[in-house]
């Protein structure tokens, strides 16, 4: 079996590549290295650099390889990024996503994994904890506009052309290889600080609540998605929430870091509160995550200490 992975080369999609290699598909890697590494890439899959809004060189490829599954994780991944500037947000977001829409139905692939957002997606509006994925969406940023705007796509490409689809809307996703530059995500950036000794901002008041999962969960549940949750979204999370002040102090005592936070101003369009309820992934995909937060986090730092000098970070 063939299997495309966009976004191949970066955080979540690099640990996907590795499983499905281990499970002996035949992987490529469609990756512009914006964020993603190279690095990162199982020497086992074939890279090829290129942007998925390249509406030539994606069909090309798609024609090469005639794919059995197609993950699509490729992204602009930043809630803050998209509120500054929300055209370009749209662009890769849903119209890289289209194209790859378009030549999924043309070439025939079997299913089509979409990585969503549960963290984004439900907006401020909710009023249940853990949120389940009856409750209506109501996003409040361009990010989570547009990860919505593609789903409902796929019920249209499902209803019209036939084309199979699976919609999981991660929580917080940590882990190795998490990229602790600029728009990262909380862990990399205050683990990689706190290793250095560097200051550490928290943005507002730190009593934000977020569902942290471990990437190793995530491609787990990405890997039962092939063959279960036809033509449903499905949430990717552990149902625990945990304030950013909490996370500061999980990671200060695992790491031993000995200054205190320094506080600064929310980041616009950002949530009070994500929490999900993954009931529907166990009835479904028969999925429950495995890795408990504390011990993510202890694994996440010894990845950290071992693969970033202080210098680099």
């Amino acid at each position: 079996m063939k299997a495309l992975v966009t976004g191949g080369a970066g955080f979540i999609g690099s640990h996907l590549v590795d499983r499905l290699i281990e499970l002996g598909l035949e992987v490529v890697v469609v990756d512009n290295l914006s964020k993603g590494k190279k690095e990162n890439v199982n020497k086992n899959a074939q890279l090829i650099v290129t942007d998925i809004r390249d509406e030539k060189s994606i069909e090309n490829i798609f024609k090469e390889y005639s794919f059995d599954y197609v993950f699509h994780l490729a992204a602009q991944a930043s809630v803050s990024a998209s509120v500054k500037n929300p055209v370009e947000d749209a662009d890769i977001n849903i119209v890289g996503s289209l194209i790859l829409i378009k030549n999924s139905i043309k070439y025939g692939v079997k299913k089509l994994i979409f990585s969503s957002t549960g963290g984004a997606i439900y907006g401020e509006e909710v009023d249940v904890f853990p949120t389940p994925e009856t409750i209506c969406p109501f996003p409040i940023s361009p990010y989570g506009i547009a990860k919505l705007s593609v789903e409902h796509y796929l019920r249209f490409a499902k209803k019209e052309f036939g084309l199979n689809y699976t919609v999981l809307r991660y929580a917080n996703v940590y882990g190795p290889r998490q990229d602790p530059y600029g728009e990262a995500g909380v862990v990399a950036i205050f683990t990689s600080r706190m290793i250095n000794g560097e200051d550490v901002i928290i943005n507002g008041d730190g009593e934000y609540v977020r569902d942290y999962i471990y990437v190793s969960d995530v491609v787990d549940a990405n890997l039962r998605a092939m063959k279960k949750g036809d033509g449903l979204e499905i949430n990717i999370g552990t149902s625990r929430g945990t304030t950013v002040n909490q996370l500061f102090s999980y990671l200060k005592k695992i790491t031993g870091y000995d200054k205190e936070p320094i506080y600064g101003p929310p980041r616009k369009g950002d949530i009070r509160m994500s929490l999900l309820c993954y009931t529907r992934a166990n009835e479904e995909l028969k999925w429950k995550p495995k890795i408990e937060l504390e011990k993510g986090l202890r694994l996440t730092v010894e990845w950290f200490k071992r693969n970033f000098k202080a210098k680099d970070v």
